[in-house]
Formats: C-alpha cells, sequence, structure tokens
C-alpha cells in the first residue's frame, strides 16, 4: 500500500468533511460533486496548481475562504454534469 508523503497529507482532507467543517452550504451536496482542499496560508500558491489541475478534469473552483491557519478552497461538478460526461 502507498502512502502519500506527509506534506501531501496536510494538504487534502478527507473527500466528506464533518458537518461542522463543511466549508460549504449543506445543499450543494444534494446538486454537485466536492472536493475540499486545506493548506497551510504559507502554502497558498498552492491553490493556483490546484486550480489548473482541477479544470482540466472538469472541476470548478466555486469558493476559497480562510480558517483559522488554513487557506479552504472547493471544488464542485454537478451530478448532472457527472451523469452526461462520466466522472
Amino acid at each position: 500500500m502507498l502512502v502519500p508523503p506527509l506534506e501531501t497529507a496536510r494538504l487534502t482532507s478527507p473527500a466528506k468533511p464533518s458537518p461542522e467543517d463543511r466549508p460549504y452550504p449543506e445543499h450543494w451536496e444534494k446538486v454537485a460533486e466536492l472536493r475540499v482542499f486545506r493548506a497551510p496560508h504559507a502554502s497558498w500558491e498552492r491553490l493556483i496548481a490546484w486550480r489548473n489541475d482541477m479544470r482540466k478534469l472538469g472541476w470548478r473552483l466555486l469558493r476559497v475562504t480562510s480558517d483559522n491557519n488554513e487557506l479552504v478552497a472547493v471544488f464542485g461538478k454537478t451530478k448532472s454534469e457527472i451523469a452526461s460526461k462520466g466522472p
């Protein structure tokens, strides 16, 4: 089993955060697949690379916020888009 390097593990969060840690409205989950990326403020420039990579895969940047000591970016793809084009 491959384990991501510690640096990578700190930069991303699980696909489904707990309700109190959710950086988006709950109703977004009903209409879209969502991915949440977290990084320390010092690594804000990584958001540019994430956005480019995710855009190539058809994901849109929906929200960027600051949470405690982290930058939080939410990417989404509508469920109807996924159904018509595939994952």
